[in-house]
């Protein structure tokens, strides 16, 4: 988490399974809407596209639970939307991750869809 919060891409890469799956449901007219699947896909395909298009404001985790190969986090954030110049309205996130081979193979992300959706649809100024 620390490595994502930060944008530690080495980090990052060091974690990542071969076969990571990286989930997010929301608006598929959201170009970073996912499944991405396998590592060099998050890396090549998924980061670009997100990068260019989500600015992180905040990330602030409030509560972590671990249990085996299995972690939950939830917190709050405020994104940016390059698409708009627009910020989101803080909202809660929640996250499952998974681990094999002490290697992340699942990020599943829940998020404000709708919010994200809006902002990034909005008119920009």
């Amino acid at each position: 988490m620390a490595a994502m919060g930060k944008g530690d891409m080495e980090a990052m890469k060091s974690l990542m399974h071969e076969d990571m799956v990286w989930q997010n449901a929301g608006d598929s007219s959201l170009p970073w809407i996912g499944p991405w699947e396998g590592k060099k896909a998050i890396l090549e395909d998924f980061f670009p596209v997100f990068g260019k298009n989500f600015v992180t404001k905040k990330w602030e985790t409030t509560d972590a639970f671990a249990s085996g190969d299995t972690a939950a986090y939830f917190g709050q954030m405020i994104g940016l939307l390059t698409n708009s110049n627009k910020e989101t309205q803080e909202f809660t996130y929640a996250l499952r991750v998974k681990v094999k081979d002490d290697k992340i193979i699942l990020w599943n992300w829940f998020e404000d869809s709708y919010e994200v959706s809006k902002v990034y649809h909005a008119t920009k100024n």
